[in-house]
Parts: C-alpha cells; structure tokens; sequence
C-alpha cells in the first residue's frame, strides 16, 4: 500500500514535468505572398503585357474581381519560433500595385516601398546560421 501511494506523486510529477516543454509551442516561419524586392520592380517597364509582368514577378497574390485591370503583389513574413529568437521580426511589406490599360501595363504605385533584399538570416536549432529566400 505504501508503494502505491508513493507511486501517485511520481507519475503526477513526471506528467507535471513533461507539460512544462510544451509551454512554448514550436511555430515555423509564415511567408505568404509575393517576395518582390526592388531589383525585380526595376525590370518592370510601362507598356509590358500582363504575361510578360507574369513572367518578371509572378503571379499576383490578389487580382481584384471587380477590376480585371489592377494586379497587386503583397508579402507577409510572420516569424517562427527559430526566427524569433535569431531577433527577426514579423514583416508587411506594403503592396506593389500594377494597373493595365488596353492590355499594357499603365501605372506602377508602391515601387519605392519595396526592400533591397529578400534574404533573411535565420538561426538554426544547432546555432549556425542559414540564409533563406523570402
């Protein structure tokens, strides 16, 4: 009987113990959208065609569907658990927005919002750093 009753403090500690590691839940890196820097905005030229934007930046991440006209490009990057602690921090990149006219592309605003670089250093679980593309 003594047995027992030192049995039920030892697996309540231990299951105590083990909940204190899941206080800090593990979150990976969240890059959503477009990471457009400023060096793929300077290669845009008025009067390209939507396919040629296309094949410059990509996809855009939001076409309006009340005007077929305007694309606009936008990039989130919402640090993980590793990029947090390598002091890197939550990122809004305000949108790129492309208007087109007649099928040629008419109007850039936001271009000079746009950051020089995409590349994040980010601290690996062993220490060393690794560079990833935005």
């Amino acid at each position: 009987m003594p047995q027992k009753l030192l049995l039920i403090p030892v697996l309540l500690g231990s299951m105590w113990l083990s909940a204190c590691n899941a206080l800090r839940v593990y979150t990976i890196d969240l890059p959503q959208g477009n990471a457009i820097t400023q060096e793929m905005a300077a290669k845009l030229k008025l009067g390209m065609t939507p396919s040629q934007v296309r094949y410059v930046l990509g996809s855009p991440m939001v076409t309006d569907t009340l005007n077929a006209n305007r694309w606009d490009y936008i990039y989130t990057f919402k640090a993980g658990t590793y990029a947090r602690e390598a002091g890197i921090k939550n990122t809004l990149v305000p949108p790129l927005s492309l208007y087109f006219s007649n099928g040629k592309l008419a109007k850039i605003t936001g271009q000079e919002t746009l950051p020089e670089t995409s590349i994040v250093t980010i601290q690996s679980k062993d220490g060393g750093l690794r560079a990833e593309p935005l």
